[in-house]
């Protein structure tokens, strides 16, 4: 299914693929740890304090943000903060996904516990280590003339040890996740007007 982003395996090498089109992207590096990295890491995409939370403390660290514009208009902005063996990450893209498709993509996500948030139009699903957020989209550069559903689906994981755990982690990677589709939204020049609050509700809160 286009547009939506698939299984966590699938997901993690997603933005090692480059799409045709303008490719924009930085690796920065620095020599003692989270706290030395910008305090917005990927290009202002995140705050730094997730990472900080999420990965254990360490003496290097880095972060990358790349954004790849196809030609059809359809975008995918890849973000990762990491130290020794441990990363948070995450893949926003563009795609023709309806929210009833991506929700049949992740029913076995549902199925193994995942915990469900919403607010205005943003759905979003959370494992301890993985989250996904579902935001309707139309990338400003979209050229098609068909008047198909157009949306931006995001996946953010840990990989490795973490600083976190359980619910403390979920929430953590579903921040992250949020904050990543709220600057890939407009760093895409989605075409919908949308005001994003700063953070979704909390965990527990807001369970459809």
């Amino acid at each position: 299914m286009r547009g939506v982003i698939g299984k966590r395996t699938a997901a993690v090498g997603a933005a090692c693929v480059l799409m045709a089109g303008a490719v924009f992207g930085y690796v920065e590096v620095f020599t003692k740890g989270i706290d030395r990295l910008p305090e917005r890491p990927c290009g202002g995409a995140v705050d730094r304090g997730l990472a900080a939370d999420a990965l254990p403390s360490a003496g290097k660290a880095e972060e990358r943000g790349r954004l790849n514009t196809r030609s059809d208009g359809d975008f995918l902005f890849a973000c990762y903060v990491r130290t020794a063996d441990s990363t948070i990450s995450g893949e926003a893209q563009t795609g023709g996904a309806t929210e009833a498709e991506w929700r049949e993509a992740h029913r076995s996500d549902l199925g193994e516990g995942a915990v469900q948030v919403s607010e205005g139009g943003v759905r979003a699903l959370a494992l301890p280590t993985v989250a996904w957020v579902y935001v309707p989209c139309t990338p400003r550069r979209f050229t098609e003339k068909t008047r198909r559903p157009h949306s931006l689906t995001v996946e953010a994981r840990t990989i490795g040890e973490t600083g976190l755990h359980g619910d403390a982690l979920r929430q953590v990677v579903l921040d992250f996740a949020y904050q990543l589709a709220r600057h890939s939204y407009g760093a895409g020049e989605c075409q919908e007007q949308r005001k994003f609050s700063e953070e979704l509700p909390r965990i527990g809160s807001n369970q459809p």
